[in-house]
């Protein structure tokens, strides 16, 4: 973990939200070093080490969010890598008082909460489950699905969860399984919408 007022950065840019609850909204995203989840299908793997990435000030990365709130961005992702492997509380503080933003949070929820967000993603993972408290304190929940154990394992979660959280079904990217699966569980659960990943498709980041 980077000091409390640097954070290791793998890259910083403005483009739309591309799944999930806000997808095809204009966004400034934050890219966090490190994540010891380890997911297989993960398609920013080079975020992983901590190590190779620049630890950036976060006056710097406040500063960002500022001139990208002037350019139209909706609102902030903090993202990874796994965000919640830092103390996030000094960035959420800096990005508050420079840009005013919305401020997002993508969790797999395997760490305390720290900073303050108006809207948490949490994607929890089968092999390495989230915390009770995330849980309970994320807006959306965003499952990928591959199997069907992916299936079992979002109602599993979803039990957890408040009644007001969004949930969301996200097929692997080009598995044709997870994406019949995940389209036929929307189809039969009223709850449940499907999320894609847009900005694969428009090729952009």
């Amino acid at each position: 973990m980077a000091d409390s007022q640097h954070l290791p950065v793998v890259e910083t840019f403005h483009s739309l939200q591309g799944e999930g609850h806000h997808a095809g909204r204009s966004a400034f995203f934050i890219r966090l070093a490190g994540c010891t989840v380890g997911c297989p299908w993960c398609d920013t793997k080079h975020s992983w080490p901590t190590q190779g990435h620049p630890e950036h000030p976060i006056d710097d990365l406040a500063s960002a969010a500022q001139i990208a709130a002037e350019a139209g961005a909706n609102f902030v992702v903090i993202t990874g890598g796994e965000p919640l492997h830092h103390n996030l509380q000094h960035l959420t503080q800096a990005l508050d008082a420079r840009c005013g933003l919305p401020l997002h949070l993508e969790t797999s929820g395997v760490d305390p909460l720290s900073g303050r967000f108006d809207w948490i993603t949490l994607s929890p993972k089968r092999h390495r489950p989230p915390r009770r408290d995330l849980l309970q304190a994320c807006h959306e929940l965003k499952v990928v699905v591959h199997g069907p154990e992916d299936i079992s394992f979002a109602a599993a979660m979803e039990s957890q969860c408040e009644d007001k959280t969004q949930r969301l079904l996200q097929p692997g990217w080009e598995s044709t399984i997870g994406e019949e699966l995940a389209v036929d569980h929307v189809l039969q659960h009223a709850r449940w919408r499907l999320s894609m990943q847009s900005h694969k498709w428009l090729g952009i980041r």
